[in-house]
C-alpha cells in the first residue's frame, strides 16, 4: 500500500487476524472454556522524530487510521520536538522456513481436549496433593504488514501449549510442582511431549518438597540447571541489552559493547528465527528475523534494536527485535534467548564442587537492569557435599549483581534446553523462550533461612 500523499517521513500498517481458545481445569472441574478473537489494524506514522500510533478493530480503516496517526505525530512534534535520526535501512523481509501445524487444533474435538486435561489432573493428584490446575491454549494468527518504503509481507502461525500445577500440603506446609510446554506447532505438541508424565512429575515434585529443608543463606558456589540459568540470562541480561533501556539510561550494560563482561565460556544468542515459542519470521516493523549474537566468548557484541534505536546507537547491533502484543505499538523485545553449549558436563561440575548448592527451576523473581541487581526464586535445590547431591532444598533463592554472576561462571555444560513462557514489558506480553546448559558459578548469594 503506497500512500505518498500523507505528510510523514515514514508510515506502516499491520493487519492482524487472531483466533484462539483456552480451557482451564481447576481441581478436576471445568472452570472455563473461552474463545477469543482479535481482528484489527494498527498504523504508525513518523514525523521529524515523533511517532503517532492508532489502532482500530476495523480492518478496512487503513486510510482514516493513517491520517489520524500522522495528525498525532505532528501534534506530538509541535508540543515536544524530538531530534530523531530516522530509521535504520533494512532489506525487505524474505519469509521462509515458517513452521506449519501438522495437526490443526480445530480438527480435534473439544471433548477430546477436555478428556486429556482431566486425565492430566488425575495424574497430578498423587497422595498429599490437595489442589491442581490444568491450562490448555491454542491460537492462530495471520499478520499482514506494509509500509511507505514499499514493503509488503504476510505470514500465519499456530501456537499450542499446556501448563499443569499441583499444590501439596502437610502440617501447615504448602509446596507446588509444575510443568508446561508451549510451542509454535499444532496439536502434535502432545506427540512431542508426554503431558501425563509431566503432570505426574508436577504432583510428585510438590510432595517431595514438603520434606525438603530450607537452606541457611550465604555466599557459596552454585550450579544452575538449564531452566534457572535460562531465566537468569533472559531477565538479568536480556532486558539489559534491550536498546530502549540503554537509550533511556536504564541498563547496567550501557556503553559496554566490545567489552569483556562475562566469563569466556559464555556466549548468548537471541534468535527469533529459531522454531521456539518466541519465533516470528519477521518483527512487527517488517524486519526479517535473524539470530543476534549478544555475548560472544564473554564479550558484549550487540544490543537488541528497533529500526529507530539502531540509528540512535550505531554499530551496536541490527534491528529486528520490535514486537507487539496484538494491535499494540511495537517495542523492543526478546524472542528465543539462550546461553550456547559449553564443553563441560554436569558430572564434571559436581566433581569440581566440594561444598555448594545445585538450584533447579524458577518461581519468578525480579531484576533491575539499570542498577544491575537481581533476585530469583528457584523451584528447588540440593546441597552438594564432596561432589554428591545430598539434602533436598526448598524455599531457596539466588540473588546478586548481574556482572558478578556473569564473570564468576566457571563451566558451561553441553546440555542446553529451552523453556517456553511469556514475557511482560510496557504493559504487553509476548511469547518467548529462554534456555541454557547447566552452568557452574564460583560464588553467588543463596537465600534461605538466614
Amino acid at each position: 500500500m503506497h500512500l505518498t500523499a500523507l505528510q510523514a517521513d515514514f508510515h506502516d500498517i499491520r493487519v492482524l487476524r487472531s483466533t484462539g481458545r483456552s480451557i482451564f481445569i481447576d481441581n478436576g472441574q471445568i472452570e472455563q472454556i473461552s474463545n477469543h478473537f482479535v481482528h484489527g489494524i494498527s498504523c504508525r506514522a513518523l514525523v521529524a522524530g515523533s511517532w503517532g500510533f492508532v489502532s482500530s478493530d476495523d480492518t478496512q480503516d487503513s486510510i482514516p487510521s493513517l491520517e489520524r496517526a500522522v495528525k498525532l505525530a505532528n501534534q506530538t512534534h509541535a508540543k515536544s520536538p524530538r531530534k530523531g535520526k530516522g530509521l535504520a535501512d533494512v532489506e525487505p523481509p524474505r519469509l521462509h522456513d515458517i513452521p506449519l501445524a501438522k495437526k490443526d487444533p480445530n480438527d480435534v474435538h473439544i471433548d477430546e481436549k477436555v478428556e486429556l486435561l482431566l486425565e492430566m489432573h488425575k495424574r497430578a493428584k498423587v497422595p498429599d496433593v490437595t489442589s491442581t490446575t490444568v491450562l490448555y491454549s491454542e491460537s492462530e494468527i495471520v499478520v499482514e504488514y506494509s509500509n511507505s518504503e514499499g514493503v509488503e509481507a504476510e505470514y500465519s502461525l499456530v501456537r499450542t501449549g499446556f501448563a499443569v500445577s499441583a499444590v501439596a500440603s502437610q502440617n501447615g506446609i504448602f509446596q507446588m510442582g509444575r510443568g508446561s510446554e508451549f510451542d509454535v506447532c499444532g496439536y502434535e505438541l502432545f506427540d512431542k511431549y508426554d503431558a501425563l508424565e509431566l503432570a505426574e512429575k508436577a504432583g510428585n515434585t510438590a510432595v517431595e518438597l514438603l520434606s525438603a529443608k530450607v537452606p541457611k543463606g550465604g555466599r557459596m558456589p552454585v550450579i544452575l540447571d538449564q531452566e534457572l540459568a535460562g531465566v537468569f540470562i533472559h531477565e538479568a541480561v536480556g532486558h539489559a541489552v534491550e536498546a530502549d533501556h540503554v537509550v533511556e539510561g536504564n541498563s547496567i550494560l550501557s556503553g559496554k559493547v566490545g567489552r569483556q563482561i562475562a566469563a569466556p565460556c559464555i556466549t548468548v544468542m537471541d534468535d527469533p528465527s529459531m522454531h521456539g515459542f518466541g519465533y516470528c519470521p519477521m518483527d512487527d516493523e517488517g524486519v526479517e528475523s535473524v539470530a543476534t549474537t549478544v555475548i560472544d566468548d564473554g564479550v558484549l557484541k550487540s544490543y537488541l534494536h528497533s529500526r529507530e534505536t539502531a540509528m540512535l546507537l550505531p554499530d551496536t547491533g541490527r534491528p529486528g527485535h520490535a514486537r507487539s502484543q496484538g494491535l499494540s505499538r511495537p517495542i523492543i523485545r526478546m524472542s528465543n534467548t539462550y546461553i550456547e553449549n559449553g564443553d563441560s558436563d554436569f558430572d564434571e561440575m559436581l566433581t569440581e564442587m566440594k561444598d555448594g548448592v545445585y538450584l533447579l527451576g524458577s518461581r519468578g523473581g525480579q531484576v533491575n537492569p539499570g542498577e544491575g541487581v537481581f533476585q530469583f526464586n528457584a523451584e528447588r535445590g540440593y546441597m552438594v557435599k564432596n561432589g554428591e547431591l545430598t539434602t533436598p532444598l526448598r524455599d531457596v533463592s539466588l540473588s546478586g549483581q548481574i556482572l558478578d554472576i556473569l564473570q564468576n561462571v566457571q563451566l558451561a555444560a553441553g546440555d542446553m534446553k529451552m523453556n517456553s513462557g511469556r514475557c511482560g514489558k510496557g504493559g504487553q506480553t509476548v511469547p518467548v523462550c529462554d534456555g541454557s546448559p547447566h552452568i557452574q558459578v564460583s560464588e553467588a548469594l543463596v537465600g534461605g533461612s538466614g
